[in-house]
């Protein structure tokens, strides 16, 4: 898992990701991960994982999403279950409804859905 920064962030340098999916890259399918994962291409389907997932600048995702945290730098159209965290910046869009403990949208971030807050259980 990526190291977490104070603001509950995690790093976004391209190196400290496990798999990175080039920007020439179209996927159909199924992806499990279980190691920080960045997307700069384009998906089709479902993505599913604990991990940490980055849909960078220029990604298309047409997808449901399960992750540990997410964020979102591209486009997602589908839902998100962020266990932890979603982050969209600036440049982030999502067209899905959104649910996790944790949710930022910085200001000019693209959202239209419905968010659900999940408490945090004793422990975590």
């Amino acid at each position: 898992m990526l190291e977490m920064k104070e603001s509950g962030l995690f790093d976004t340098d391209e190196d400290d990701f496990d798999t990175v999916m080039a920007d020439d890259i179209s996927f159909s399918g199924k992806i499990h991960f279980s190691k920080p994962f960045m997307i700069k291409g384009r998906v089709e389907g479902s993505i599913v994982s604990t991990s940490d997932l980055l849909v960078d600048t220029g990604a298309v995702v047409n997808a449901d999403i399960t992750a540990g945290r997410v964020m979102v730098r591209g486009k997602v159209n589908g839902n998100i279950s962020g266990g932890r965290l979603i982050y969209v910046t600036a440049s982030g869009s999502i067209h899905g409804d959104i649910t996790a403990q944790e949710v930022v949208l910085e200001p000019k971030a693209d959202f239209s859905g419905r968010c659900t807050m999940i408490r945090q259980t004793e422990g975590e």
